[in-house]
This record gives structure tokens, sequence and C-alpha cells, in this order.
């Protein structure tokens, strides 16, 4: 019975997305009337309408589905209505690796757009629901997670967020209207003092198992040769009992997820309003996935992470420039209001060769994860790497270079005057012994800092082989490269 009642939510969820989606349209058209007016020279004239956010998500594409439709059409319009009193709103981060990836972020940017709105919010890491796994979009069970790689991992994605919300307090927000409060818990704090007993004497009888057994999830797992243990079975009741908790101690109202959590959303809804009586809703974002159409993520295995010991400014920089117009011209990571990103994609349409919005995309979520530094490194090490900008690589420093050529020999070396080409690269060992090396310079197949080099017995000369920043990159053949720092003894010569 559970399956038609979905279906049914699903079509009043259209129904509502259609509703918003006339909002915005509406809203649309009263500023493009009101920017005629302004060209005209006539007095400005007040929209008749206020773009919620709701209506303004849904048209940028970040809200997907809500639920329940028909209580949001009726309250939580009404609810997030500006000047009404804050609401408070959470989404959950299992730690099962010790860094958030690009799969998190429309779910941060989602409470960022909540605190945007003057609204509270609360990111949850699941210190203690990750130890279990979630089984949504899972074909086979998670390997358990020890309790001390979960508490390590939380920390990791505890300071991620707190890294994200800062960011976006300093470089995004203009400040005046109201920013919400932020708040970083952690469901190990209370579920790992609930006793079994209690809880399932608390919970198990709110929660029915036909309907947890008809979750597509669920259904999937219990059909396959693997089968579904009993942890990852409870895993929504657990779950579902985080959003009664935050709801009875924060007072939250509205639970954030993926595209893929909103069964487990349906489970947290049920058994907040059966125990409390008060309506509780569901929002989610759409997935992120790869040009593929794989869903990105540690599971995957083709995880773009946010922590830059494992993913570097200018790695997450190039991904996004590689994104395709069609992911592009929605601009779902940025803050950038809708009539600008309309510009943007008209002045692409002019000049597609300049890659403009994949660029301003990059630059502003790179800003938001790593901040200006990080954006700055990213571009540092683009000019460097791609536009042969021997000023942007000898303002790179040890560590840009090591992420830039990741699988590059980093080598720290004694200079001795009057050592050459051939001494450099035999040193390295990036060429051969005997005449086969020294031919591999003649031929052309040797640059250092960009620059070929083809006589073997040139002698390396300061701020030419060797950059003031007393570095050398050194590349034989076409993707063969070579970091070499120079010690002590260069100080003198590049004085």
């Amino acid at each position: 019975m559970a399956a038609p009642a979905l279906r049914a939510g699903q079509r009043r969820v259209v129904a509502l997305g259609a509703r918003l989606a006339r909002s915005a349209a509406f809203e649309g058209r009263q500023h493009r009337q009101q920017k005629l007016h302004d060209q005209a020279g006539e007095p400005a004239t007040k929209p008749a309408t206020c773009l919620g956010l709701l209506a303004a998500q849904h048209e940028r594409g970040l809200f997907q589905e809500i639920f329940p439709p028909q209580a949001a059409e009726e309250q939580l319009v009404e609810l997030l209505e500006p000047g009404r009193p804050p609401v408070t709103v959470y989404c959950g981060f299992d730690p099962t690796a010790d860094s958030l990836h690009v799969g998190h972020l429309l779910t941060v940017l989602g409470l960022l757009h909540f605190q945007r709105a003057g609204h509270n919010v609360i990111a949850l890491v699941g210190g203690a629901t990750a130890r279990l796994g979630d089984p949504s979009g899972r074909t086979k069970e998670r390997e358990s997670l020890p309790e001390a790689h979960a508490r390590e991992n939380g920390e990791g994605l505890r300071e991620g967020l707190r890294r994200l919300f800062a960011h976006h307090r300093e470089l995004f927000w203009a400040g005046g209207a109201r920013l919400g409060e932020v708040t970083v818990l952690d469901n190990a704090d209370w579920l790992e003092r609930e006793p079994v007993v209690g809880f399932l004497g608390a919970v198990g009888g709110h929660l029915r198992m036909g309907t947890l057994l008809s979750r597509q999830s669920c259904r999937a797992r219990l059909s396959s040769p693997e089968g579904m243990g009993l942890a990852e079975f409870l895993y929504p009741a657990l779950q579902a009992y985080d959003f009664l908790h935050l709801h009875r101690r924060h007072g939250c109202r509205v639970q954030l997820g993926g595209a893929d959590q909103l069964g487990n959303i349906m489970s947290g809804y049920e058994l907040v309003s059966k125990v409390t009586g008060e309506d509780v809703f569901g929002i989610t974002v759409p997935l992120i996935t790869s040009t593929t159409g794989n869903k990105l993520g540690k599971s995957a295995g083709n995880a773009v992470w946010l922590n830059r010991n494992r993913t570097s400014p200018f790695e997450l920089y190039q991904f996004f420039v590689r994104q395709p117009d069609s992911i592009v011209k929605r601009q779902l990571f940025t803050f950038l209001p809708l009539p600008e990103i309309n510009h943007i994609m008209e002045m692409h349409a002019q000049e597609p060769e300049k890659w403009g919005p994949q660029k301003r995309l990059a630059a502003e979520v790179t800003k938001l994860v790593h901040g200006k530094e990080g954006l700055e490194s990213a571009k540092r090490c683009t000019r460097a790497l791609y536009y042969s900008n021997i000023a942007a690589l000898e303002s790179m420093s040890d560590l840009e270079l090591q992420e830039l050529f990741r699988e590059a020999p980093y080598l720290e070396m004694l200079y001795e005057p009057g050592t050459t080409v051939l001494d450099l690269c035999r040193k390295t060992g990036a060429v051969a012994d005997g005449p086969r090396g020294h031919q591999g310079i003649t031929s052309g197949g040797v640059s250092i800092n960009h620059m070929q080099v083809t006589n073997p017995d040139a002698v390396l000369i300061a701020g030419q082989h060797i950059l003031r920043n007393g570095l050398s990159l050194l590349r034989v053949g076409k993707k063969n490269y070579y970091i070499i720092k120079w010690l002590q003894l260069l100080e003198e010569e590049t004085c």
C-alpha cells in the first residue's frame, strides 16, 4: 500500500513544482519589466510578489522534491515567507571518509541558501549511522567502519563543514539581512547513549514494516543473492530518530538530502509526525553525476574531494572547467542571481571558445571550498601548466608543484657550479647513461621550465633553468616530469 501513496505523493510534488515554477516565471517577468522601466528612466515600481526561497531554488533546479507535497504547499511556503520566524533545517553527512566530496556540495549549498534566507541550519555528522552504512543506492553491504575510524573521519567532516560555512560568510555574504545560525552536530552524541530496548520501544512501534520493506533500496537488496543485514535494514530508523531528536531539541522542521534519500526522509517524517503530531518536511536536491551518468562519490570510486590533501584546488578547479554546457548553464553550485547566469550564458553563445561559464563556475566553487588563496593557487597552476607561464611557475610553492605534478618525483639536489643539462638529467634518472641519454636531449625531448633544451653541455643558469623560488621543472618526453628543489648552495647564485 505504501508504493501507490508514494506515487500519488510524487504527483503532488509535480503539482507543487508547477506552482513554484509559475511563481518563479511571474517574478521573472516582473524583474524584466522593472529593468525596462529602469532603462527608460521611469520611476521604480515594486514587484507585485516576492520570489520565495522554495520558488527561487526550484527555478534554479536546486530543490527537486518536497515532501509531503500537500502540507508543503499549505504550510511550508508560508513558514518560509520573509518576515516570519526562522525555521531550522538539517542535513546529514555520514563520515565514511575523512573528507567531504563534490557529491556533498549541493546539499551544503541547500543549507547555505536556507541560511542566506535567515533560517538556522544544522550540519549533522553521522558518527553513529556511518558504522552501519546507508543501504540507499547500494548493491551490496558496506564494509564495517570501526568506531575509531568513524571518530577520526567525523572530525575531518566537521572541520570541512565549518570551513565551507566560514568561507561563505567571509567571501559570499555581503551582510545587511540576517544570516541564519549554523550548528555542527554528531549523532553519536545521542545514538551511542540510547539503549537498544529503549530505542526500539520508543521508535519501533511508529515505523511500519510494510512501509520500510516497500522502499526501493530495501526491495532491491532483499531480492539480491547477498540479501540485506539487520544493521542496514535499521538504518532508516536511526536516521528517522535523528530527525525526531533534532525536532525535540532544536525545533528542526525540515530535513534536506540527496534525491536518493527520499525514502529515509519519508521515514523521518512519519516518525516525527506520529510521535509529536506536528508537521515536518523533507526536501531533496539532485544527485551529482559524472559525464557518463554515474553518481559521484567514494563508493563509485570517482570522488572529487574537498580536502586539499586529497584533491588540490587546481584539480577541483579543472573538474568544473571541464563540465559540459548542460551542467554549467544551471550554475547550481553558485550564488549568482539567475539574471546574471542568463547573461553569462548569452555571452557564452557568442564566444564559446572562451569557456566563460565554465571558468566562472570553477572559480566560484574553488573559492567556496578553498578560499581566495586556494582560487589563486588553482589559477596559478593553470597558467603554469596550460599556458607555459614562467612567471606563474616561478611564483609557485613547493606544495603547489607537488600537487600539480602528483606523479612526478620530487628531488632535492645540491647545486654545484658548472652543472650541465646532461648532469641534471642523469642525476635525476630522467635519461639513460651513455649515448642514448645524450641523444634524447639533442633530439628535443627535454625541456626545463617549459623551455626546450637541445645542448646537453649547456650549463644551468640561475633565472633561466633555475627559477627564483629555487625550483626547476624538468620534463622528458610528453608526460614525464621531475621537480628539483635546489638546496642552500644555490642561494648565492640566485641572489
